[in-house]
C-alpha cells in the first residue's frame, strides 16, 4: 500500500479526468456536450426495445439486493416472505438468500443512517411490487454471505482490498458496512439514471424518478460518511478507489467510476461526494453493465456475483465488454 492509502498495482484516481469535467460545468459549455443519457444504450443488449414493466421488475432486482443487506446489517434478518414472492395468482416462492449478519454499530449516527437505509429500501421493495401489482416477479437467489467464496469477498479479492482466497466481511464493522454499501449503492443510483430514460409511461418515469432520487440521496451519504472517515484513516481513501477502479473495469469501455478523493480546482481542493460529469449530471449505466458489476463478471452472462441464479424478469443478461 502506498503512502496515500491507495493498493500497490491500482491505477492511479483519474484526478485530471474529474478535474477537466468540473472544470467543463464551470464554464457553463455543457450545451454542446452529450448528456449522461447517452451512456444507456453503451451495449447491444441494451439498445432492445423493452416494456415499461420489464425495467422496473429489473430495479426491484436491484432493490430486492439492497433492502436484504440493509435489513441482515440492522436486524439481522432479510426480507420476509410477504415481501419475496411474484404477484401471479399463483405466486412464486421468493429465492433463498445466503444470509448477511447483524452488525455492531458504535457510532450512534452510523447506525441511525443503516436503519434509514434497511427501512426505505424496505418500503422501495414494497413500492415497486405494488405498482407492478401481478407482474411483480419474485425475489431472486441472493448471496450476501460473508465467507472466502461468497459475492462481497470475490468483489474484494477482484479490487484488491483482500488477498485471494480471504474473506471480506461487510458486517464485521462499520467501515466494512459502508464498504459494501458504497458498492452497492452508487451502482443502483447509476441504474435509475439509465433506466428512467427507458420508461415511455409518465406514471413510472415518476414512480422511477422518486426512487432514483432516494437512491442518489443514501449514495451520497455513504460517500460522504466516508470521506469524513478517512481524515483519520486515509488508506480508507485507497479502499474506495479500488472498488471504484474495479466497477470502471468490468463495466464496458468507459471511464466514468469515481472515488472519493479531493479534487483540485481554482478555488482550492474539492470534496468528490457527487460522482458527475462536465454538465454536473451523474452518469447512467445500461442495464447490461449494472449487472456486468453485479454479477462480477465483465462478458454476457445470465448469473453470478450477488444473483448465483440469476436476476428475474426479463432483463437477463450482462454486457459483452
Amino acid at each position: 500500500m502506498t503512502q496515500d492509502g491507495r493498493l500497490v498495482g491500482m491505477p492511479e484516481p483519474d484526478e485530471k479526468r474529474r478535474d477537466d469535467r468540473r472544470a467543463f460545468f464551470a464554464a457553463a459549455v455543457g450545451a454542446a456536450a452529450i448528456g449522461a443519457g447517452a451512456l444507456i444504450f453503451s451495449d447491444p443488449v441494451s439498445a432492445q426495445t423493452v416494456a415499461d414493466a420489464d425495467v422496473l421488475n429489473y430495479l426491484l432486482n436491484l432493490e430486492y439486493l439492497q433492502a436484504n443487506y440493509y435489513g441482515y446489517a440492522v436486524n439481522g434478518a432479510g426480507l420476509g416472505t410477504s415481501d419475496t414472492q411474484s404477484g401471479a395468482a399463483t405466486p412464486t416462492a421468493g429465492g433463498n438468500v445466503t444470509p448477511g449478519a447483524k452488525v455492531t454499530f458504535a457510532d450512534a449516527y452510523i447506525a441511525a443512517y443503516a436503519k434509514e437505509m434497511a427501512t426505505v429500501t424496505l418500503n422501495q421493495v414494497r413500492f415497486l411490487r405494488t405498482t407492478l401489482s401481478t407482474a411483480a416477479v419474485a425475489q431472486p437467489a441472493i448471496d450476501l454471505g460473508n465467507g472466502a467464496t461468497n459475492a462481497f469477498s470475490a468483489m474484494a479479492q477482484a479490487a484488491g482490498l483482500v488477498a485471494a482466497n480471504t474473506a471480506f466481511d461487510p458486517y464485521a464493522n462499520e467501515l466494512n458496512f459502508l464498504l459494501g454499501a458504497f458498492f452497492l449503492q452508487d451502482v443502483v443510483a447509476s441504474a435509475y439514471q439509465g433506466a428512467v430514460a427507458l420508461l415511455g409511461s409518465k406514471t413510472f418515469l415518476e414512480a422511477a424518478a422518486g426512487l432514483m432520487a432516494a437512491n442518489a440521496h443514501h449514495a451520497a451519504l455513504v460517500r460522504t460518511t466516508l470521506y469524513q472517515m478517512s481524515s483519520a484513516n486515509a488508506a480508507i481513501l485507497g479502499s474506495v478507489d479500488s472498488i471504484s477502479n474495479y466497477r470502471d473495469s468490468i463495466d464496458g469501455g468507459s471511464d466514468d467510476d469515481q472515488g472519493i478523493r479531493e479534487v483540485s480546482s481554482g478555488n482550492g481542493p474539492l470534496a468528490n461526494i457527487a460522482p458527475v460529469d462536465g454538465n454536473a449530471c451523474t452518469f447512467a449505466r445500461s442495464y447490461g453493465t449494472v449487472l456486468n458489476i453485479l454479477f462480477l463478471n465483465r462478458t454476457a452472462v445470465t448469473k453470478g456475483g450477488f444473483f448465483p441464479a440469476g436476476v428475474n424478469g426479463t432483463i437477463t443478461t450482462s454486457a459483452a465488454s
